[in-house]
């Protein structure tokens, strides 16, 4: 099949929906639970700690979960390329997936012609919920700078 077939990109946009309404909903579950324990942590913390060192220690702590829950996503789509036949092996399709995602793509590998607009729709995705991420990260931040005594 043509890699330019408009059968061929119909299912690469069906699977893409499918993969998008899951990792959003994924992202914003995730998010929210984040969310949740930093405003725990917020509201016990409050007036105990030096704000910089907590401030940092905390935006730390964020920044790994939205990046583990990226990754979770990453796996997500690298399943789907798995279960399509797109990649030959799991290592591949991580790879690929992580690359797309984050529109790096300097790795070298590459999703069977068949399913290429697959993998620039998943880098769509990637860039949306990196946008939410970045909105995320910022209103955490102005969230902790509420407990500034300075």
């Amino acid at each position: 099949m043509d890699i330019g077939d408009a059968g061929s990109w119909a299912a690469d946009w069906l699977w893409a929906v499918l993969l998008i309404l899951i990792v959003a909903a994924i992202h914003v579950v995730g998010l929210m639970l984040i969310d949740r324990k930093v405003v725990t942590v917020l509201g016990r913390a409050s007036g105990r700690h030096r704000f910089l060192p907590w401030f940092v220690v905390v935006m730390g702590i964020t920044a790994i979960l939205v990046t583990i829950l990226h990754g979770f996503e990453g796996v997500v789509w690298a399943l789907a390329y798995r279960a399509l036949g797109a990649v030959p092996d799991n290592k591949t399709a991580m790879l690929y997936s992580i690359s797309a995602m984050t529109s790096y793509g300097h790795a070298g590998v590459y999703l069977e012609a068949r399913w290429q607009m697959l993998g620039a729709l998943e880098a769509l995705n990637g860039m949306m919920m990196f946008g939410v991420t970045t909105a995320f990260l910022f209103n955490t931040m102005q969230k902790l700078r509420m407990f500034d005594p300075s």
